[in-house]
């Protein structure tokens, strides 16, 4: 089976909606567990290590062994679901800076990051505190290369040995780097993505959902219903498109606020975080874009159907009227006699017949303007053809039977008449 043009703009609008909807979820989201991100005891700072490899830092925090289980494994998974898979692949850089705690939180945070990691993890940078025992390293080893979890720890003393594995360039000014990193701001750029592509994600299933009910729709069968469901489809469609322009504002507010961390400076530059937020908004701006295109011309194809319904609705409804008035006449004319007894008799049939056809002028004229407005219908290319054609046939039929019949006993009463006149003149 064919599918009707409108079918096809709707299986189009279908396909890139559900490019949309099958993306991939993050488990979590910033909102999800955004007090636990202001604690800030682990953040993701957008530095990369030489291979690329994604860096966490667990900066200086007194609290840290007191961070519930589940707040950590969701801070951390949450982090390492960030960047690229690529990034990803290579292996996550951890950096914990213990310089002014203990040994013993050294050890508790190893063996934290040990058991919960989610990640592939390819190095541990730890910046120990200044009273280290060398003894520690063997305590390291028994505690944490596990059969299921072996990881490389490199003990540091200080910020010039872990520039030695880090450059300076990829680490923020807390590490004796260069990289400007806001962690209120990385928070608010967080959520503000997630938040625009959850709205992106809502605003595809409204679409999608009043794309199949209108796709599933039946026509109505009158024109006040036409009407109705008209106007109703336009509002939602005019909502709906004010739903679309208010997500590509936010969209396009959001990408200017990425691009202006660029523009604080001529040297700054997005580090690879960033660089991802920006592809992720232009790529999701990129979807609302194709979306709105898609279902606008979804939507032009099933206004014009609707129009053309109510178009359809009016014509048969006018051509009911005229047939039913033609027919009335045309019963008028058939029973009009054509038989006259007198000069008289027939002379008063054809002022009858002369008065119906004046009255029924009018609605032949009616009746064959409406057969030309079909016609328009038709050449219009209305999906209606097949209805509309012998509609307009039928009522170019019965203007012709009503004319030639009206002429007939035109004839017929005219020559009666004739004859009954010649009678008279004989008689007299």
């Amino acid at each position: 089976m064919c599918l009707s043009q409108e079918g096809v703009e709707m299986k189009h609008v279908k396909h890139v909606i559900d490019e949309i909807m099958q993306q991939e979820i993050r488990p979590l989201l910033a909102v999800d567990i955004i007090e636990q991100l202001h604690r800030k005891f682990a953040l993701l700072s957008g530095g990369r290590g030489k291979d690329g490899a994604p860096i966490i830092t667990f900066p200086e925090y007194s609290g840290f062994s007191e961070v519930p289980a589940e707040d950590f494994l969701n801070v951390v998974t949450y982090l390492t679901s960030i960047p690229s898979m690529d990034a990803a692949s290579i292996g996550f850089i951890i950096i914990i800076d213990r310089r002014k705690d203990k040994w013993s939180s050294v050890k508790a945070s190893l063996s934290r990051i040990a058991g919960a990691f989610p990640g592939n993890l390819q190095l541990v940078l730890v910046l120990r505190p200044s009273r280290f025992f060398h003894r520690a390293i063997a305590d390291i080893g028994i505690k944490l290369h596990k059969d299921d979890f072996k990881m490389k720890i490199v003990m540091l003393n200080s910020l010039s040995d872990l520039h030695g594995y880090v450059d300076k360039g990829q680490l923020t000014q807390e590490l004796g780097g260069c990289l400007e990193y806001c962690h209120s701001q990385w928070i608010h750029h967080r959520t503000a993505i997630e938040n625009f592509a959850t709205t992106v994600k809502s605003t595809a299933q409204m679409l999608q959902t009043f794309g199949s009910n209108l796709a599933e729709m039946e026509l109505p069968n009158d024109v006040q219903c036409t009407k109705d469901l008209l106007s109703a489809h336009t509002d939602k469609h005019n909502s709906l498109k004010d739903e679309l322009k208010l997500a590509l504002k936010q969209g396009s507010t959001l990408l200017g606020c990425i691009k202006d961390q660029a523009a604080k400076s001529e040297n700054h530059k997005l580090n690879p975080d960033e660089m991802e937020n920006q592809t992720t908004v232009e790529r999701l701006l990129a979807q609302l874009d194709e979306t709105d295109n898609a279902f606008a011309q979804f939507w032009c194809k099933h206004h014009l159907k609707l129009e053309q319904c109510l178009q359809l609705r009016h014509f048969e409804q006018d051509f009911r009227e005229v047939k039913v008035s033609l027919d009335s006449f045309m019963d008028s004319l058939t029973s009009l006699s054509v038989i006259g007894e007198s000069v008289a008799a027939v002379e008063h049939l054809l002022k009858e017949l002369k008065s119906l056809e004046e009255k029924a002028q009018p609605t032949l004229e009616k009746a064959q303007l409406h057969a030309q407005h079909g016609d328009q219908l038709i050449q219009s290319n209305h999906y209606a053809v097949d209805s509309i054609r012998p509609k307009c046939v039928e009522l170019r039929r019965v203007c012709d039977d009503f004319i030639n019949e009206a002429k007939k006993k035109t004839d017929v009463l005219s020559k009666s008449l004739q004859i009954h006149m010649g009678i008279d003149k004989v008689r007299a």
